[in-house]
């Protein structure tokens, strides 16, 4: 059976998580709790968990701070917290899971299915790279993504990132010098993560790279020519907020 660890400073917190794996995770067994980043590390080091549920804000530190002992993890991690931390889209861009408190079961379900479908060690190892160095970077354009394919996790520096198409359920990435990468995760998602990180929805079905824009056309209705020649359509609607946005990144 597979080992588990909580680190969570609260106790009702810990004890709850551990009821409700015991009782709806049969896949993994809970061998010990620790309640802060020194217990943790202390605790990781004895028992070599397979996955450790790790609270990210605590009275002693974080649970980046706990991370950082472990530069090659051989444990996964599922992140706990009981809000919308300021960390969130960096932990997302990591493709690390978390869980938002308090826990639901089915969330807590589907985290430890996914995990247990994956458990590529390399991936998790390369996960907690990006994400301490996504947290560490003072410009957003040089964080990286961890992107889900059918494959495996791949990381891609934003700077590398041209455009995203989606096609239905899926989103294509367009990557510098590199083929297009597939991910069955609909567009939405990504105009979210990457909206305040200089990428810009200009169509239903195009996110661009506002660094990447070599000119804007107003013939056709208005088309964005980016550097690598591709020709993509921007909506009436968006025009405007286009307009301002390659100002704002001193593209025109």
């Amino acid at each position: 059976m597979n080992k588990a660890l909580i680190v969570e400073d609260e106790l009702h917190s810990r004890n709850f998580l551990k009821s409700i794996i015991e009782e709806f995770c049969p896949q993994i067994n809970v061998v010990a709790m620790a309640a802060d980043v020194e217990q943790g590390v202390a605790a990781i080091r004895e028992y070599e968990p397979d996955l450790v549920f790790l609270d990210i804000e605590m009275q002693t530190g974080t649970g980046f701070d706990l991370l950082k002992h472990f530069p090659e993890p051989k444990f996964n991690v599922i992140f706990t917290t009981a809000y919308d931390h300021y960390a969130m889209k960096a932990i997302k861009f990591s493709a690390i899971d978390y869980l938002l408190k308090p826990i639901e079961i089915e969330e807590l379900q589907k985290a430890v299915e996914k995990w247990a479908d994956k458990k590529i060690l390399n991936d998790n190892k390369r996960s907690v790279e990006v994400l301490l160095q996504n947290l560490q970077s003072s410009q957003k354009n040089h964080q990286s993504i961890g992107l889900s394919t059918s494959e495996g996790l791949e990381f891609v520096p934003l700077h590398e990132i041209t455009h995203i198409e989606s096609s239905g359920p899926y989103s294509h990435f367009y990557i510098k010098n590199k083929q297009k990468i597939i991910v069955s995760r609909h567009l939405k998602e990504y105009e979210n993560l990457l909206s305040d990180h200089g990428f810009f929805r200009v169509h239903n079905s195009h996110i661009i790279n506002l660094r990447e824009v070599k000119k804007y056309l107003k013939s056709d209705g208005g088309i964005i020519v980016m550097n690598d020649e591709t020709n993509i359509p921007i909506s009436l609607k968006k025009k405007d907020d286009f307009m301002m946005q390659i100002q704002q990144y001193r593209l025109v």
